[in-house]
């Protein structure tokens, strides 16, 4: 019987068992001693068993309300604020269940509370941020747009002012389409359309997107591994992580430097790696590099809005795959990328 699993509810039967048996003993010995006064004798013993077994019962009963009642004031002090609070239940029974699911779903309340004050903490960060990033070309349009409203009839220099608008809208649409991406990522509305990549053809094209680039800072883009190495991915999404590990190698290299893609195949995965001899990264900035809007204070780059990586990051392992870093300050930064390659059943 399931009442049986209860401590205080066993402890009295058990005594209550005790009890009949000592007045079963007691009523022999009367019967054999004295049956002459048996039926008075056991009459009162009857009644002493009955007040006996009444009062165990009623001191179980009593205990479970004040159980109830504590458990029932600690349920309102955890309403009131404090979840911290929680029910005893280390006893067995159906009691003690009750009171252990309650204190599960406290603890998932407490959780699903830290999260939303994490999310909110994070909403007003990332619009902090978002807003400090369109503060800067903003004001610049600004500026500018003063420019050409006094000195519009200079042809030269409504040029130039054009010109450096047009960079700054170019640098507002940058960010704006960085963050609609980001956003998908997050919600995870995006369906990645996969396909096997030929990896040779699908490195080459991305940086045929920075020929011009590498030619106008001196700098060198080279590419180099085995031909017939098969990606399994959506290639627009993987052409926009590792563009954004090429475009972040370049923006850390000077001229004469170079950047280097080598990638290969082995048995369960297929690599990536992407390094340069450059800049390096500052080992206070390594474990931060692929944070939102995580902008060093060692960094001379004042273009940048901080989220190619970040989102490099997040499309990779969308696919399933897995980044890391390696840099030391002035000897250039390496990251490994490794893709799964799927197994056919």
């Amino acid at each position: 019987m399931r009442l049986f699993v209860n401590e205080g509810f066993r402890a009295v039967f058990r005594h209550s068992l005790y009890c009949v048996l000592a007045y079963a003993a007691a009523s022999v010995a009367v019967l054999l001693t004295a049956p002459a006064y048996a039926a008075f004798l056991l009459f009162a013993g009857g009644l002493l068993l009955a007040g006996v077994v009444l009062a165990l019962f009623v001191r179980y009963f009593d205990q479970q309300e004040q159980q109830m009642e504590a458990a029932s004031k600690t349920i309102a002090a955890y309403l009131s604020g404090d979840r911290n609070a929680r029910i005893p239940c280390e006893e067995e029974g159906k009691l003690y269940r009750l009171f252990h699911e309650i204190n599960s779903l406290a603890s998932i309340l407490n959780a699903h509370a830290e999260n939303e004050a994490k999310a909110k903490e994070f909403l007003q960060q990332t619009l902090s941020n978002i807003s400090h990033q369109l503060k800067t070309p903003l004001a610049a349009l600004s500026i500018y747009n003063g420019i050409l409203q006094s000195e519009g009839g200079d042809p030269v220099t409504r040029t130039e002012f054009t010109n450096r608008s047009e960079a700054e809208l170019d640098r507002i649409e940058a960010l704006v389409q960085s963050l609609l991406k980001m956003a998908k990522l997050d919600a995870g509305t995006i369906v990645l359309q996969k396909v096997d990549n030929d990896l040779s053809e699908l490195l080459g094209e991305i940086a045929k997107s920075f020929t011009w680039r590498q030619k106008q800072e001196g700098k060198q883009l080279l590419l180099s591994g085995p031909e017939n190495v098969t990606l399994n991915g959506d290639r627009l999404w993987l052409t926009e992580a590792i563009g954004n590990l090429m475009k972040n190698a370049l923006d850390h290299t000077n001229e004469g430097d170079w950047v280097e893609v080598t990638w290969n195949s082995y048995a369960g995965a297929v690599q990536i790696v992407v390094q340069d001899n450059g800049n390096g990264v500052h080992p206070e900035d390594l474990p931060y590099i692929f944070k939102r809007f995580y902008r060093s204070r060692f960094s001379t780059d004042t273009q940048g809005v901080g989220l190619g990586l970040p989102i490099a990051k997040a499309v990779i392992e969308a696919h399933g795959g897995t980044i890391e870093v390696e840099s030391s300050l002035g000897n250039g930064a390496r990251f490994t990328l490794y893709f799964p390659i799927p197994t056919k059943m």
